[in-house]
């Protein structure tokens, strides 16, 4: 007796909808119509005689079956990843598809500079880049919509591999005329923590803020109301308060037109570590580290 065995786009298509739980979102994600990507569900709901995902108006719900089959379904779908990474990694090197995730606070400021000479270098490849938080990036990485992401460390990513590219010093930026008087250097302790402008949660630069200040008072008290550092650096500049900056972004110009002023913070762990992560155990591990080594050599 011959069994059904679903594709595996039918596969994507389910596991997108668990991820997103909305058809026109999932649709988006899988570069299909809502219509097709239903069609595909429904499809494998009447091959294999079981409904996966209740439907109304408002709500999408997977039975308690859909939510066990979505699981195992998105473990195939790495697995099918990784026996297709498993042959290109023994073809040519960094050719073909490669998807980047890199969060906020990394990708204005140091793509611009490396994107140009990774296309000089290595011209066969193609890389997708997708612009997420450190927790949502990691997410994807793991689920496997992405193959490696530009982070900062430290952060808890799950189980992955990582090689460091450089370290950006973390800077206070204070607004017109609050630097007059102080060092080039600046210890935690001129924070004022009724005036500190951090990012909102989600992103990592925040925590690493918080914990080169050393200042347990600071998380307790710090007004988070940024979501992104060109917003905060426009707060600062209209002198609503101060905020710490990473050094690449002052380097790529985000003070310029504005009268703040930045110094670098004098503190232990004043830093941030710029790396590539993957998957531990990715059979494209060698990729990768030669990718991290391309953009350590670019940045």
């Amino acid at each position: 007796m011959s069994t059904y065995l679903p594709t595996l786009k039918q596969l994507q298509y389910l596991v997108a909808l668990k991820t997103h739980g909305h058809f026109g979102r999932a649709a988006d994600a899988c570069f299909v119509t809502q219509s097709t990507l239903s069609a595909g569900i429904k499809e494998l709901e009447s091959l294999i005689g079981v409904t996966l995902v209740e439907r109304t108006k408002r709500v999408v719900r997977f039975t308690p079956l859909g939510v066990r089959v979505a699981e195992k379904a998105q473990r195939i779908l790495r697995e099918a990843e990784e026996l297709a990474d498993m042959v290109r990694a023994a073809g040519k090197p960094l050719s073909g598809e490669l998807r980047m995730g890199v969060i906020p606070t990394i990708a204005p400021f140091l793509l611009p500079t490396l994107l140009p000479r990774l296309r000089q270098q290595w011209p066969d490849l193609r890389l997708y880049l997708r612009e997420e938080t450190s927790q949502a990036a990691c997410d994807s990485l793991h689920r496997g919509a992405l193959d490696c992401v530009l982070l900062a460390l430290p952060y808890r990513c799950g189980d992955v591999d990582s090689m460091t590219l450089f370290d950006d010093r973390l800077l206070i930026a204070f607004p017109p005329g609050g630097a007059d008087d102080l060092p080039d250097a600046v210890t935690p302790a001129v924070i004022d923590e009724d005036k500190l402008l951090l990012l909102e949660d989600g992103h990592c630069l925040k925590d690493h803020a918080l914990a080169a200040c050393n200042r347990p008072e600071l998380r307790a008290e710090a007004s988070i109301m940024g979501t992104s550092l060109h917003t905060l650096v426009q707060m600062v500049d209209n002198g609503l308060g101060m905020t710490l900056i990473p050094e690449m972004a002052v380097k790529a110009g985000i003070l310029e037109n504005t009268d703040v002023e930045a110094r670098p913070l004098k503190a232990d762990h004043a830093f941030r570590r710029i790396a590539l992560v993957w998957r531990k155990g990715s059979p494209r591990e060698k990729e990768f580290r030669l990718l991290a080594d391309a953009l350590k050599s670019a940045a």
